[in-house]
């Protein structure tokens, strides 16, 4: 398969940069919620500041998670051995149910295949049309706070992932161990590295330019054509841990 091109990718992530969507947000639902994006903010930059990670999901080795889109799997590796926080909260979020019956609300294929992504859990409310969702995060039962994890990149031939930069702003040129191959998992965000929490996306095409910028934390192993069919407004029937439940540290 050929790589996408990226000129007109660039000009994609331009008008979403601009828009303050980068691949987590949504134009409609940004511009009606100017307040709670002011709180969310301020969270992120508190927890964004905080050097303690211990209260985070870790997995330790890897995980399988199977989840079925319109009756048919997509199975999906997780690899906590390159990113055990990205890792851990993902499958944390599977195991609690959160990415049952969510709605994937953007799809991108034209005018080259992009992204799938999903996992907005504002989703699971039937009052909350797929033009607003974009901008929910998971909030933890426990603290009634929204969890959000920090960027977690692991540059090639390094010991541990870099945290809370990009690539380019820890000035590493180098490239990260789990790259924007096509059928990748990865985490979305807002413009500030610290800001993902739920929503993930399914890379369609080679994307190299992400690498070093988002969290890949896995891989499609079966099921790519099942990802390849989705459509907006396609829900998740279930996700599931199917093999490395013991991984997961809580």
């Amino acid at each position: 398969m050929k790589t996408i091109q990226k000129p007109w990718l660039k000009s994609l992530l331009l008008v979403m940069v601009v828009s303050g969507l980068m691949l987590a947000g949504c134009a409609d639902s940004v511009n009606n919620s100017t307040q709670a994006s002011a709180e969310t903010n301020n969270t992120i930059t508190a927890q964004a500041s905080n050097p303690e990670m211990s209260t985070l999901p870790r997995l330790e080795g890897k995980a399988t998670v199977v989840m079925t889109v319109k009756g048919s799997p997509i199975t999906i590796e997780v690899d906590g051995e390159n990113a055990p926080i990205t890792a851990g909260n993902f499958v944390d979020l599977v195991s609690r149910g959160v990415y049952d019956n969510l709605v994937f609300h953007r799809v991108v294929r034209d005018p080259q295949p992009f992204v799938v992504q999903g996992g907005d859990p504002q989703g699971k409310n039937p009052n909350v049309s797929v033009n607003q969702l974009g901008t929910g995060s998971f909030v933890d039962p426990d603290s009634g706070r929204p969890r959000y994890i920090p960027l977690e990149i692991k540059p090639q031939g390094a010991d541990e992932p870099l945290y809370s930069k990009t690539f380019k702003q820890a000035r590493v040129s180098g490239a990260p161990v789990l790259n924007h191959t096509r059928g990748a998992v990865a985490m979305a965000r807002s413009q500030m590295p610290d800001s993902a929490s739920a929503q993930f996306y399914f890379a369609l095409a080679d994307l190299s330019f992400l690498d070093g910028d988002y969290a890949v934390f896995g891989y499609v192993t079966e099921g790519m054509d099942v990802v390849d069919g989705i459509q907006q407004g396609d829900r998740i029937d279930s996700a599931r841990v199917t093999a490395g439940a013991e991984n997961l540290k809580r």
